[in-house]
């Protein structure tokens, strides 16, 4: 008999390539540790990214907050025990996402503090989004489990936001853009860099770990691995 797996409620579709990889790593990693035809329990909101990428050009931050609220309590009605945002950059909405739920918000940027910590890495290269890179919500809810961040150059940071939108969030994996990651990958190591963070759901799709000339911290896979340790930390399997 199962007992105590909860509900994993999923805001994705920002872009709909990553949200695939989620649901996919949450129901391998639930059927590796439970057996048999053991699988997640997920309520799943797939937004259209157009929607949400037009508030992001026009620097609707209240507008695409309002999304993400409608969303979460979407996925909370759809039974969610708790809730993740499959995406970095939307993490900027994270205040109005979780006070438009009654259960808990998970929030990206402390999976990757946790796979941080557990390597012993405390100064991580960011690689994502521009938004992600420049402002400082992400960057200061890593410090708050007291790891530290380095960027891109201006150049790199271009080039890392033009490829997220332009190319990978499209479902356009280039290896002109994979080997340019790796030289901003490389530029982040010699400045200090433990690790990278794939700040941007989508770039574990274009570059592997084996690729990476430094250990990376794949977010997508980070934030899917908590949510099944929190969804199965009561669990129990009997006869």
């Amino acid at each position: 008999m199962l007992v105590g797996m909860l509900t994993i409620g999923l805001i994705g579709g920002m872009s709909w390539h990553s949200t695939e990889a989620y649901y996919r790593r949450i129901n391998e990693q639930v059927a590796a540790r439970l057996g048999g035809h053991a699988s997640a329990r997920i309520s799943l909101q797939s937004l259209n990214f157009a929607e949400v990428r037009d508030c992001q050009v026009r620097g609707d931050w209240a507008g695409s907050a309002a999304i993400l609220a409608d969303a979460a309590r979407r996925c909370e009605a759809g039974g969610a025990d708790l809730v993740a945002l499959c995406t970095n950059l939307m993490h900027k909405n994270f205040p109005a996402l979780e006070a438009a739920l009654s259960v808990r918000a998970v929030h990206i940027a402390d999976a990757v503090a946790a796979v941080a910590h557990r390597e012993g890495w405390t100064t991580l290269g960011l690689l994502g989004a521009r938004w992600v890179m420049e402002e400082t919500f992400y960057a200061d809810r890593l410090a708050e489990h007291g790891i530290s961040v380095v960027v891109p150059d201006a150049a790199g940071r271009e080039l890392v936001d033009r490829v997220v939108f332009d190319e990978i969030t499209q479902g356009r994996f280039l290896e002109t853009s994979r080997a340019a990651y790796v030289d901003v990958m490389r530029d982040l190591a010699a400045r200090g860099a433990d690790a990278t963070v794939l700040a941007c759901t989508e770039i574990g799709l274009l570059v592997s770990p084996e690729q990476a000339p430094l250990p990376v911290i794949d977010s997508a896979t980070a934030h899917a691995d908590l949510m099944v340790d929190l969804a199965l930390q009561d669990t129990l399997v009997g006869s």
